[in-house]
């Protein structure tokens, strides 16, 4: 099974795999800030851009996920809010320049030269000033069954992410043991690297 189709049956259940209510740091993060043009990768089934919806962002999403897609959608409709989900793979995603004020990664892990590619795309993307939101597994995770891959090259590390963002203003960047509740797919303590930058 690929990784796709893996993610469409596991989206394609009624249930929602990691709940309907918003990530505790993206959040706490967009809070924070004032509304404009916000861009969630690997969205999954919508958790987080509804809810930045709900608080007045213009909401873009991607996700190679068409189930995703399908459950995101009727969460925002429940919400009475509108997002415009992508179905693509982000390695072929065409950001769009200089645009977004935030781009969040809430648990998105890809290899090592995807990462990179990625990342640099981000950093175009955002405006002078934007920021960049991640929250993701530290590869000693890897121990735990409490959520992520189960192959360490898919996992995240401060110095990977200092390297990626070494020209970006550190606001937030902390590796952290903090104790997850999100539906059936993160249950448990878990080891996890938070990071907001912002771009000169």
């Amino acid at each position: 099974m690929s990784m796709k189709d893996e993610w469409n049956k596991r989206f394609g259940k009624k249930d929602y795999f990691y709940g309907t209510e918003p990530n505790a740091f993206v959040k706490e993060q967009l809070l924070k800030l004032k509304p404009g043009k916000i861009l969630f990768l690997a969205e999954g089934e919508g958790r987080n851009s509804v809810y930045a919806a709900k608080l007045g962002w213009d909401v873009d999403a991607v996700d190679f996920s068409i189930s995703g897609k399908e459950k995101a959608e009727r969460l925002a409709v429940e919400n009475n809010v509108k997002i415009n989900y992508r179905i693509s793979d982000l390695n072929e995603f065409e950001f769009k320049e200089n645009y977004y004020d935030v781009v969040v990664n809430n648990f998105f892990h890809t290899f090592e030269d995807s990462r990179i590619s990625i990342h640099n795309k981000v950093k175009s993307s955002l405006k002078s000033g934007g920021k960049y939101i991640l929250e993701a597994f530290d590869k000693e995770q890897i121990k735990r069954n409490t959520g992520g891959p189960k192959n360490i090259d898919l996992l995240y590390s401060l110095e990977e992410i200092n390297n990626d963002f070494h020209d970006f203003n550190f606001i937030h960047f902390s590796k952290e043991e903090i104790k997850l509740h999100e539906g059936h797919g993160h249950e448990g303590f878990a080891i996890v690297i938070r990071f907001v930058g912002e771009k000169g």
